[in-house]
């Protein structure tokens, strides 16, 4: 798949730095926790980058998810590198419904058939980008659930633990829903969670902002992608 996103995408305007510099102010000055990662036990976690997510007009378009296009395959492209393990979740439906989640359908109300049938497996909504850089050797993922770690729906957790993973940088859409929900159960998880602010979206910057604040505070390392690719470095 080629990197191919529009000439002039820019990714939400967030100062990821100030949200730190506000935070270390009540925590000894520490920006981020964890400068010691190895690449080799870190997995770069792709959220739901998929047609439906991501094409104008789509079920449940997310127009600035097209700006981080560059951003996710600069990280893809850098934990390659450096020995790490490149994972793409897709959002997944399952054809016959799932009784064991029926709130969130009614909470969907009329647009839960169109949404079920937009990410079922084979549709044209349920694949993922063309835009993305995906090549032999990363791990695709279906997951049935906003969070990739919720039991019985993905098998990201037996994945990371089966390669002695114990770090994850999460990048993807939307920010404050998959993204968020697949970081706050990881880091209960006792994983190491880092975000790459400038490669997450949502639908709006306050949005965006507002949950890279919550998740810096208690849940995650927050990175730029120029940082990331720093860290990956060294």
């Amino acid at each position: 798949m080629a990197d191919n996103p529009p000439e002039d995408a820019m990714p939400h305007d967030v100062d990821h730095a100030a949200i730190l510099d506000r935070l270390a102010a009540g925590r000894g000055g520490v920006r981020n926790v964890f400068d010691d990662i190895d690449p080799r036990r870190l997995a770069h976690i792709v959220v739901d980058m998929q047609n439906g997510f991501m094409e104008p007009g789509a079920p449940v378009e997310v127009p600035e998810a097209r700006s981080i296009v560059a951003n996710i395959n600069r990280i893809t492209r850098a934990v390659r590198a450096a020995g790490g393990t490149n994972v793409f979740l897709r959002y997944t439906s399952s054809p016959e419904g799932d009784a064991s989640w029926s709130n969130f359908m009614i909470r969907q109300g009329a647009a839960a058939t169109g949404h079920k049938a937009a990410f079922t497996p084979g549709a044209h909504y349920w694949q993922l980008s063309p835009a993305l850089d995906v090549a032999p050797g990363d791990q695709l993922l279906d997951k049935h659930r906003f969070s990739a770690f919720t039991p019985g729906t993905c098998a990201l957790d037996a994945l990371l633990r089966e390669r002695g993973i114990d770090t994850v940088l999460i990048t993807g859409t939307l920010t404050n829903c998959c993204c968020e929900s697949t970081a706050r159960d990881a880091m209960q998880l006792n994983y190491r969670v880092l975000i790459a602010a400038d490669a997450n979206a949502a639908l709006s910057d306050e949005e965006h902002a507002a949950t890279l604040h919550i998740m810096a505070m208690v849940f995650v390392d927050l990175y730029a992608t120029d940082e990331v690719e720093e860290l990956l470095a060294r």
